[in-house]
């Protein structure tokens, strides 16, 4: 048996976020733990009797069937073994036995990562600080991590990708669920662009439990977290928690004193979260550290200068950038019945708050069409490329098909 196949069975028998440190520090491996058998674990004195009762039920042989669905899917298994495991994160008493990885499995090896999270129900505030932010520190060569969620999740991805860097998303499920399928495109832009990672097997459900479980590996794999915008209840907030607990930096975005929306946020630079405003203000914690990763050149421009007026965007209920509209207007607009326009000749318009490169992209698609045609005929850099395609997907405009080949679908 493979190393591999023994810790996917201590994972499988003591659970997710279980406190394997103190095991693996005594017996030096999954592998040994297994071989030194019941006896031995009665008298280290290390086990509860329920905990010897599941180590006892399972055998690593029993690991094949994971092992080979992500082998028949193209995913990774990395452990603690591997040169690719995250570093920062082996430093914290539960770190994951098991991680399945979905694109750059090497890019995980970095210490360079820092995490960005906030609410679901992003404000417009909170999505544009984001997206700002991410792409600011992904310039002084920080790596953005995040949990792939609505709102601030994706924004800050978005931000990332935007500029041409590559991300990773910590998920709460497995590969190959049906979880939150309105975020399918920008997963598949984070793979091709980064990682995907998860602790949990293939298939494996999303539940209540598996976020707040989650939110360890996004804290424990970076320097720092920063929270951009979180109510007093946000479940972000268990990341920050968390970071501080790991003996991580714990960053604040400052928001709205008379909105709920930034209690907690507020609340931790309160608390003595060092506050954000350019991204310096994160990046100059590992200047010293890092003096050749680290990047300071032009970070310190505060955000609100870097926010063109006319760029302001909001996510919309499937994540994709719209041009903020005045509210009266929208009001207005919700009112009406949706009426499908159409151009000169008769074809399906377009709708209008369709960004720039997106317009250029599906003009570009004629046919089943490769992403380098693509890139040649839109005149555009690749990574822009990428970033349109996935709105236009999201949009429901085209459809990606196998090898990187996409078709209009109006």
């Amino acid at each position: 048996m493979t190393n591999c196949e023994y810790w996917i069975w201590l994972q499988r028998t003591l659970g997710f976020a279980a406190k394997i440190d103190d095991l693996i520090n005594y017996y030096g491996s999954a592998k040994t733990l297994y071989e030194a058998g019941s006896y031995n674990w009665r008298i280290s004195g290390l086990f509860s009797a329920s905990q010897i009762n599941k180590l006892s039920k399972y055998s690593p042989s029993e690991s094949g069937k994971i092992m080979k669905a992500c082998s028949e899917n193209h995913w990774d298994i990395i452990t603690p073994d591997d040169s690719e495991y995250p570093p920062l994160l082996r430093e914290i008493c539960n770190f994951p036995a098991v991680l399945y990885v979905d694109g750059n499995s090497r890019l995980l090896s970095d210490r360079m990562f820092i995490s960005m999270v906030g609410t679901r129900k992003a404000s417009a505030y909170g999505v544009n600080a984001a997206r700002l932010l991410a792409a600011e520190l992904s310039k002084t060569g920080l790596t953005v991590v995040s949990g792939a969620a609505l709102g601030i999740d994706s924004a800050s991805h978005m931000g990332a990708v935007n500029s041409g860097f590559k991300t990773v998303a910590v998920l709460g499920c497995g590969f190959g669920t049906g979880y939150l399928r309105e975020n399918e495109a920008l997963r598949r832009e984070i793979a091709r662009n980064g990682a995907l990672i998860t602790e949990y097997p293939p298939f494996y459900e999303a539940a209540r439990h598996t976020f707040p479980t989650r939110n360890r590996i996004i804290s424990g794999m970076s320097l720092g977290t920063v929270v951009i915008e979180a109510g007093e209840r946000s479940g972000s907030l268990i990341t920050a928690r968390l970071a501080a607990e790991q003996n991580r930096d714990v960053f604040a975005v400052p928001g709205d004193v008379f909105s709920s929306s930034f209690t907690g946020a507020n609340k931790l630079i309160h608390d003595g979260a060092k506050p954000i405003f350019t991204a310096a203000d994160v990046a100059e914690e590992y200047a010293g550290i890092y003096p050749d990763k680290i990047k300071l050149e032009g970070a310190d421009i505060p955000l609100s200068r870097l926010m063109p007026k006319s760029d302001i965007f909001v996510l919309d209920g499937i994540n994709t950038p719209v041009q903020e509209k005045d509210k009266k207007k929208k009001t207005e607009k919700e009112n009406k019945p949706e009426q499908e326009k159409f151009d000169e000749q008769g074809i399906k318009a377009l709708p209008d708050d369709l960004s720039a490169n997106a317009k250029a992209v599906y003009g570009a698609i004629d046919g089943e069409t490769e992403f380098d045609d693509a890139v040649r005929a839109s005149g555009l850099p690749a990574f822009k490329v990428m970033t349109a395609v996935t709105e236009l997907e999201m949009r429901e405009l085209i459809e990606v098909l196998p090898g990187r080949k996409y078709k209009k679908l109006i």
